[in-house]
């Protein structure tokens, strides 16, 4: 199978948000495209949530699952209690409805895993012998410690999540079912992978919604629902659900929730360093945990209603679940192989320098290229993940410093308005040419104090000026003028050619032409008149000549023709 997570090509505009917001920077930005790390990235779904082109694409199970539908008599759908999230108003009663219409034999609350797992955590939190624990729900916070904090990973609570547990539990009474996850997670959908044999298949929240708009399904709506008396671990995708559910009756244990994914490895840190002891941790990679899961319909997501839903759902008593014994929940943590490289300062330093930054003053730490530090940044570039171009201010003042160059140096002159047609920029060949001292002397002041504004004006409409020839009497001078307004960046750019010396040369050849066809006119006015005069005394002769010869040519054709 394919990532569950995966970055589309092309679409990327380099604003480095998923980098800024990927809190293990599990991403490689290389030819303007940004791209998941498959062995770093621990599957929270903040890329995918942030990114504005929706360049994160989650891996669409659904034909897998409708292939089940169609080649399985007995299909069961574990649904997650964060349902009430992703479909506000409904129940678990008109879900089961809906998803029994999709094809499903059955349809089970996920918190039914969720009770046989807490009785487990119990027994893990009164044993003495366990110093820190940390629940392993959340398949996310298991990746981020597997993969980023290995040598945290033997204070994960050993036991199944939810999801798995109620598979297992599933298939314990329907030996022949194809389980289906329902939930709010993309991390599951690896989770079957890692632990093959319990769900057949994950469908996010989303891809469930597209499914029942396929099949023109709407989950019926009910209005203060009967209340379940044993459904307690419907409490479990809320912040604090899990703990809320345990016994906690050990008085030499404290019990703590931290969500979120900064707050998660925040913990995880506290905890390695040696400093946090006989603490059972609940700990879930979302804000809010499970019912702000990121593949929740944007149009339902609500946390403190979905907080509040969750609430009023879930009943005081547990689920009457089967026993089982810690052996048969133990869950295998296979760990990762976590190779830290190192690099020499002289080898992060080189990198610095290619980017302008010569001192630690230059050392901005602006976070721009998605980096909480310049020195951070730099080792990314030595691992692959970055180039040197994704250092913004580095860009900034490299594309100032060449347009500034190429500006100053123009022997061409250039001024640059905003669109109340006052001056923010003008180049010493525009200065020059209005005669003004220095730039100062004209910022922000009307380009009508110094040229007709009226092609600008006509500029900043709309209409194109180009090569525009136009005399400035102030200066004596020609300009030939092209004026661009760009409505992106709302200024009008005035490239003004002086052409004063063509224009000057071509008066003076066009008055010389002009005199010399006058002195030309004249003298054929006097030869006309001379050769009127000659005509008038020869008038006669002429005609009695002309007649003389018509009569020789008829003569001469009419002997032709006798011939």
């Amino acid at each position: 199978m394919s990532n569950a997570l995966t970055s589309k090509v092309n679409d990327c505009r380099s604003c480095y948000k998923c980098i800024r917001n990927c809190p293990t920077k599990s991403i490689s930005f290389q030819n303007g495209q940004a791209s998941i790390i498959p062995e770093e990235c621990v599957l929270c779904g903040k890329c995918f949530l942030i990114c504005p082109q929706e360049c994160k694409i989650i891996r669409d199970d659904l034909p897998v699952v409708k292939g089940l539908l169609k080649n399985s008599k007995e299909v069961i759908a574990s649904l997650a209690p964060s349902f009430l999230a992703a479909f506000p108003g409904t129940s678990f009663p008109k879900m089961k409805e809906a998803l029994l219409k999709l094809g499903f034999k059955d349809v089970e609350e996920t918190a039914v895993g969720a009770t046989i797992v807490k009785k487990q955590y119990d027994a893990l939190a009164e044993d003495d012998s366990h110093d820190v624990i940390i629940s392993t729900c959340c398949h996310s916070i298991n990746l981020l410690i597997e993969k980023h904090y290995p040598d945290a990973a033997k204070y994960l609570a050993d036991v199944l999540s939810p999801m798995l547990a109620h598979a297992q539990d599933i298939k314990r009474r329907h030996p022949e079912a194809k389980v289906v996850f329902l939930g709010p997670c993309i991390s599951k959908k690896n989770e079957i992978e890692m632990y093959p044999g319990y769900v057949d298949a994950v469908l996010t929240f989303l891809e469930l919604q597209r499914f029942f708009a396929e099949k023109s399904i709407i989950p019926a709506s009910e209005t203060n629902p009967a209340a379940v008396e044993k459904s307690l671990a419907r409490l479990f995708p809320t912040e604090g659900g899990i703990l809320a559910t345990m016994k906690k009756d050990n008085p030499a244990r404290s019990y703590v929730e931290v969500a979120g994914m900064d707050e998660s490895i925040a913990a995880i840190k506290d905890i390695l360093s040696g400093k946090v002891h006989h603490v059972f941790i609940e700990m879930s990679s979302c804000a809010g945990s499970c019912v702000n899961g990121p593949a929740i319909p944007a149009s339902s997501r609500s946390l403190l209603s979905s907080l509040l839903s969750v609430y009023h759902s879930a009943g005081k008593l547990d689920y009457d679940v089967a026993d089982y014994s810690y052996a048969e929940l133990k869950k295998r943590m296979p760990g990762f192989a976590k190779v830290e490289k190192t690099y020499s300062e002289e080898a992060i330093e080189g990198v610095l320098r290619s980017i302008g930054k010569t001192s630690k003053k230059d050392e901005l730490n602006c976070s721009s290229c998605g980096y909480p530090s310049c020195r951070e940044k730099a080792v990314a570039v030595l691992e692959g993940k970055a180039n040197l171009e994704m250092c913004l201010p580095f860009l900034m003042e490299r594309a100032r410093s060449f347009s500034n160059t190429v500006v100053d140096n123009s022997f061409t002159p250039i001024v640059v308005l905003n669109e109340s047609l006052e001056i923010e920029l003008a180049n010493p060949a525009m200065i020059s040419l209005v005669g003004a001292k220095t730039a100062k002397e004209m910022m922000g002041k009307s380009i009508g104090g110094y040229l007709d504004p009226s092609l600008f004006s006509l500029a900043l409409s709309g209409m194109p000026i180009k090569d525009k020839k136009i005399y400035v009497q102030a200066y004596d001078k020609y300009l030939s003028s092209t004026i661009t307004y760009d409505p992106r960046f709302h200024i009008i750019i005035g490239v003004c050619r002086d052409v004063t010396s063509e224009e000057k040369k071509r008066q003076k050849d066009q008055a010389m032409a002009l005199e010399t066809a006058k002195i030309t006119s004249e003298v054929i006015e006097k030869n006309m008149r001379a050769v009127q005069e000659i005509a008038s005394l020869l008038g006669e002769s002429t005609a009695e000549t002309k007649v003389a010869l018509t009569k020789l040519q008829a003569t001469l054709a009419k002997e032709d023709k006798n011939d």
